[in-house]
């Protein structure tokens, strides 16, 4: 399959991914649920936004199709949810695998994390900070920062730099992810 017809594709699925999220989705009964109970919409998108292999690719949708909220507010709120926990992940992993580690079913979990985050990211190996750019920024189920988070750690790229090319990812996730849903909303709205 050609590139072009990968993100046609692609935006497809986004579009009925958008019109799934007028019904009643899980999403939308989360959302509902969560501000029925008093919860501020732009808390509720945070932690959308916060949750892996969710992340901003859910959180965006949802506060525009389902809170009302406008494109902007939605992808600030959902940038920052996201990026959120990046340094913790970044910072503590070494930490968090070394202790479960000491089980067997843990240094099973770390080993299975490792080649699995070894084999998604070749871009990565490739390219460097630029790849994982590229690799977070393509808002596609098995990216996102998350495990953007978990290449930079597993192929040793520095922090600092780890943070920015994550970002820089992130704003290009969501640009594509906000433009999608916009023109799906107004598609089907």
């Amino acid at each position: 399959m050609s590139f072009p017809t990968k993100i046609l594709a692609f935006t497809l699925i986004l579009l009925v991914a958008a019109g799934a999220l007028s019904g009643t989705s899980l999403g939308e009964r989360t959302a509902a649920s969560l501000k029925a109970r008093g919860v501020s919409p732009w808390l509720i998108v945070f932690l959308i936004s916060m949750v892996p292999l969710i992340e901003l690719r859910g959180a965006i949708p949802v506060a525009m199709a389902v809170l009302g909220m406008s494109w902007q507010e939605a992808a600030l709120i959902s940038i920052a949810g996201n990026m959120f926990p990046i340094p913790f992940i970044l910072l503590g992993l070494d930490w968090f695998l070394a202790l479960i580690s000491k089980h067997p079913w843990g240094l099973k979990f770390s080993q299975w994390l490792q080649k699995r985050t070894n084999n998604r990211g070749k871009v990565v190996e490739r390219y460097e900070e630029l790849g994982l750019a590229i690799f977070v920024g393509i808002p596609l189920p098995g990216t996102g920062a998350w495990t953007g988070a978990l290449v930079a750690k597993f192929f040793n790229l520095p922090l600092a730099k780890s943070l920015l090319w994550i970002f820089i990812g992130v704003l290009l996730a969501a640009t594509a992810v906000t433009a999608i849903t916009v023109l799906g909303t107004s598609i089907l709205g």
